[in-house]
């Protein structure tokens, strides 16, 4: 509410508003944001999809930006959320609790999407919407015990204003080093995408699981960090000819010396 009241005013704003059909106040929330948008006159485009209470954070994020990146491409936009600083510094504690590596360091990393509260803390948000008398609706999730996000909010909680922009400023340099890296694996990764497994013999596990998450986004596949680590024991003894299931149930064929990931085969 805090953000599109700070753009209420730009002419291209359009409201997006994505009911996951989780909550049973999930209409009333929608019925909230429609009436907003009137009131600031500004288009409002909305979509419901029923995916239940036992639907994962993971399936309605999917599916709530798959609208997003619908309705950003019909009006030729960029997608803008109202994460925060706190949003941040949660998430980069879970991706650590969680052991996603180095990069769980860089959330938020799509350029695509932009953040504009990204600086602000939640208390600056609620500051800034009291100033200007907002009125918002309360999603009870977020109390919730049963979500891990919730449970870290509140050891966060005592964490500076002065800590928490440390910990931004840390994020940044981070994101700088991540340029960094992809772009020396660009350079290392074969034209023709086809690999000597030799090369995965002397090579530490870091930099040899970047090398393959690096060629695997060069044929459109992602994997887990466990899944690299599976492909690139395959990789080292795996015999001739045998095969490597790959995320989506794609397989691909370790030869004696040399295996290539664009070379795949419908399990």
């Amino acid at each position: 509410m805090s953000m599109l009241h700070m753009l209420r005013r730009d002419p291209s704003a359009v409201v997006a508003h994505f009911n996951h059909g989780i909550r049973e106040s999930s209409d009333a929330d929608a019925a909230f944001v429609e009436q907003l948008a009137a009131t600031y006159q500004l288009p409002f485009v909305s979509k419901k999809e029923n995916l239940g209470p036992g639907c994962s954070e993971a399936h309605a994020r999917e599916r709530r930006y798959n609208f997003l990146a619908k309705v950003c491409e019909e009006h030729q936009g960029q997608i803008c959320t109202a994460h925060h600083l706190d949003d941040l510094i949660e998430t980069i504690a879970i991706n650590i609790l969680r052991g996603t590596g180095w990069r769980g360091l860089v959330p938020f990393g799509n350029q695509e999407i932009h953040r504009p509260l990204i600086r602000l803390t939640k208390a600056d948000i609620y500051r800034y919407a009291a100033r200007h008398s907002l009125t918002f609706r309360h999603d009870a999730s977020n109390t919730s015990d049963q979500y891990l996000r919730n449970r870290l909010r509140d050891r966060l909680a005592s964490l500076e204003p002065e800590q928490k922009h440390r910990l931004l400023s840390l994020h940044a340099e981070q994101k700088t080093l991540k340029r960094y890296i992809d772009q020396i694996l660009q350079s290392l990764l074969p034209a023709n995408n086809t690999y000597q497994r030799s090369w995965f013999m002397s090579l530490d596990d870091p930099v040899a699981i970047e090398i393959l998450r690096a060629g695997l986004g060069q044929v459109d596949l992602a994997a887990t960090r466990p899944q690299l680590a599976d492909f690139l024991l395959a990789i080292r003894t795996y015999p001739p000819h045998k095969k490597f299931n790959l995320p989506t149930g794609r397989l691909v064929t370790i030869k004696k010396d040399t295996f290539s990931p664009a070379k795949l085969m419908l399990k």
